[in-house]
């Protein structure tokens, strides 16, 4: 019932969301955004008379530009009344500010357009034209557009939209749009098969604590794993699992029987695992084709890394944003710098921007350019791997190149939703269908199927993030073994080579590996430590031969992470200071603190909304309605998850280590981000608070849910199972229409 009438809601809202008009430029003040024409930290307030204002007006676009612009009220008056006014919450990143108004029911012609802001974190810049010289009592003015609903539903405008999806990318034509509905659809399917058979098996019976009882191997020869402490009511013994295999095996010398281990191991991973992780490419290859090219975060420079490595076999020189020649052009035909950070630019819509496309595609440009951007200082881990679909896609354009790599970052989302499946079935064994709960979530997330749609690392981070908690979780309740200790070191070496993020996570796993040894040593003796030295240098040793490469082709031995601790010791402040900074970057400010982010409530206005919804050039919001009515669910889910850690106390306290080693993980990248935002806070406030670095995290997010659902109670708990994961459905369908509508509507 709870699935059936889910389904129906979701249908239901999106009927009724095309059903409504899409807002429509109705008219502007001819104001030319063409410079900027003040710039201020606020508090500060303005008033531009003469404003002609159309009749039906609901919303008021102004042109400002700013990184997290603070809190901005804007009041239509004529004859000295209000007739409209708005409020838009701060926290934004671009160059517009949309706000709703009252319903302006007659046109006006001489109309007082009055704009205020707060305090903010950053100068915000005012975009229009200057005072016209000569002019007695001439003053700049800045670009304004008044928006009211159009005379079409979007139902009408769905083979417009078509046209513009087909229209600058790879495959091309009005059909394209059809593959993220046949995508979408076949993951609802998945879903609900997925649902009725692991959560529809009748009521599960009583439900212990979190803890179980830590299982040996089934005929392992490795000695045995210190027993974990356990609770009053030991959960029982898991399935068999990819690492529920021997330590010693006998070595065959025959392929076929390495074949044959190959496809038992694969045979263990579960049904539901494997739905979890189909589900999450289908959502990821939807997210692919919605997404323009090249308007996701810092998605040229990471291609164009891909294209240096692919073309030439060697790492980006550097970091100047000048890419190849060819990528250049297609970057000028899709209009990539005026559509970026600005809602009010779609993408080119035109037969005769098209063709130009086209015949730019077709010439024979250089395909190697000077410098990778951003991404020049990263580890090449992922674009080695994205070099492959660039081989594969060579015979065709660019764009083809660009479509097949984003499908191996939707692979990679496969991999992240498998591994927190298996990653729950460790940490919390007690009740099967909370791993199917917290599986299917993370496949859904818009911003797992967003960042693995796209090319970015962040993919690749995800994934092997993911599998390391798994493994972690693993040591935990079964004991590190040699081969789980090279696993790990294998896992933290390519999050090493992946991405320079991963600096933040090391610390956390080497604790856990520290606290892994120290309980196998109980029975093991040197053994244990032997494999904790083993995990250790398998995970220090590439990045160890990368800060090696580094140095002796003249780079920083860590790219940006030396970089950073250079500056570091250039930042005039005291160690008190940047920790007030980190601090006020997550949570509240203390009493006796310097305010670092005023008029911002960053836990709120940044770090919540953002996770709620930020796509694009992170320039793609919802209306401010949906992040407040956002928090009844959030705040809905935090009491039954804080309901079930409640009552699982007596199990938490016998897992202190374990979840110290989780809380180190956590604690490390957030203090990482924290202070890279301190030290580019002079020139750029807010760096790094965006929700995608967090992504290493999923697998905690996953186990929130899985809690959540657990909270429910024994009879309840499938129930709110069901309705949680079609809550990140329909958050993950909403926010690709988000994505439809600021494109290509």
């Amino acid at each position: 019932m709870a699935l059936v009438s889910g389904l129906v809601l979701i249908a239901a809202a999106i009927a009724l969301t095309l059903s409504r008009s899409p807002l429509v430029l109705a008219g502007t003040n001819s104001v030319e955004p063409t410079t900027v024409t003040a710039s201020t930290a606020g508090p500060a307030s303005a008033c531009q008379h003469g404003e002609a204002i159309p009749q039906g007006t609901t919303a008021v676009r102004l042109w400002l530009e700013g990184n997290v612009k603070s809190r901005t009220h804007v009041a239509v008056l004529t004859g000295g009344r209000t007739v409209a006014s708005g409020t838009r919450e701060g926290g934004e990143l671009g160059k517009v500010t949309t706000i709703a108004v009252g319903r302006i029911a007659r046109k006006l012609r001489d109309a007082q357009l009055c704009f205020s802001f707060d305090r903010a974190v950053q100068a915000i810049a005012v975009l229009g034209e200057p005072a016209r010289r000569g002019a007695p009592g001439a003053t700049a003015r800045m670009r304004v557009e008044y928006l009211r609903p159009g005379p079409s539903s979007w139902w009408s405008l769905i083979g417009v939209v078509a046209q513009r999806i087909g229209i600058g990318r790879a495959p091309e034509g009005s059909l394209v749009a059809l593959l993220p509905l046949i995508l979408m659809a076949l993951a609802v399917l998945l879903v609900a098969w997925t649902i009725i058979r692991q959560l529809g098996r009748g009521r599960p019976g009583p439900a212990p604590p979190i803890a179980g009882a830590q299982a040996t191997p089934p005929q392992s020869t490795s000695p045995p794993a210190a027993p974990a402490a356990t609770s009053p009511r030991a959960a029982p013994a898991l399935p068999h699992s990819l690492a529920d295999t021997p330590e010693v095996i006998p070595v065959h010398s025959q392929r076929g029987d390495r074949t044959y281990r190959v496809r038992s191991s694969l045979r263990r991973i579960p049904a539901p695992a494997w739905a979890c992780a189909c589900v999450a490419i289908l959502s990821a290859a939807s997210w692919s084709i919605l997404t323009p090219p090249f308007q996701a975060p810092d998605e040229p420079s990471h291609f164009a890394y891909a294209q240096i490595l692919a073309e030439t076999g060697a790492l980006p020189k550097s970091g100047v944003s000048a890419y190849s020649p060819q990528e250049t052009a297609v970057l000028a035909d899709l209009n990539h710098q005026e559509i970026r950070f600005n809602q009010a630019i779609g993408t080119i819509a035109t037969a005769t921007q098209q063709r130009q496309l086209q015949h730019d595609l077709s010439l024979s440009l250089a395909r190697v350019g000077p410098g990778a951007g951003v991404a020049a200082s990263q580890p090449p881990l992922y674009y080695a791997l994205q070099a492959i679909p660039y081989y594969l896609a060579s015979g065709g354009t660019l764009l083809d190149q660009l479509a097949l790599m984003r499908l191996l970052s939707a692979l990679l989302a496969g991999f992240t939703a498998i591994f927190v499946f298996l990653f729950l079935r460790e940490a919390l064994p007690a009740v099967p269908y909370a791993w199917t709960v917290g599986g299917l979530c993370t496949a859904l997330a818009p911003l797992v199927g967003f960042i693995s749609g796209i090319v970015n690392p962040d993919a690749l981070l995800c994934a092997v993030s993911a599998a390391l908690f798994y493994c972690l979780a693993r040591g935990f309740r079964r004991g590190l073994t040699l081969r789980l200790a090279i696993a790990i070191g294998a896992l933290t070496a390519t999050g090493f080579m992946t991405k320079l993020n991963f600096v933040g996570v090391a610390p956390g796993v080497f604790l856990a590996l520290t606290l892994l040894a120290r309980r196998a040593a109980r029975t093991s003796g040197r053994a244990a430590w032997g494999r904790l030295a083993t995990a250790v240098a398998i995970g220090v040793g590439p990045g160890c031969l990368y800060a090696a490469i580094n140095l002796l082709s003249g780079h920083a031995a860590f790219g940006l992470l030396s970089t950073g601790i250079s500056n570091t010791g250039a930042h005039r402040s005291s160690p008190l200071q940047e920790l007030s900074y980190i601090w006020q970057f997550y949570l509240p400010r203390l009493p006796g603190m310097k305010d670092y982010f005023p008029g911002i409530s960053m836990i709120r206005q940044v770090w919540f909304d953002k996770s709620v919804g930020l796509y694009g050039w992170l320039d793609t919001y919802f209306p401010e309605w949906v992040y407040t009515l956002a928090l009844i669910p959030a705040g809905l889910i935090a009491a039954l998850c804080g309901r079930e850690l409640l009552r699982s106390r007596a199990a938490l306290r016998s897992r202190v280590a374990e979840l110290s080693a989780y809380g180190a993980i956590g604690a490390g990248l957030l203090v990482l981000f924290g202070a890279d935002s301190y030290l580019e806070s002079s020139a750029f406030a807010g760096a790094y608070s965006e929700p995608r670095y967090l992504l290493p995290l999923a697998v905690l997010f996953a186990a929130i849910l899985a809690l959540a659902a657990r909270g429910a109670g024994r009879r309840w708990g499938p129930v709110v199972g069901v309705l949680l994961i079609l809550l990140i459905l329909a958050h993950d369908i909403f926010s690709q229409l988000l994505v439809v509508g600021r494109f290509y509507g």
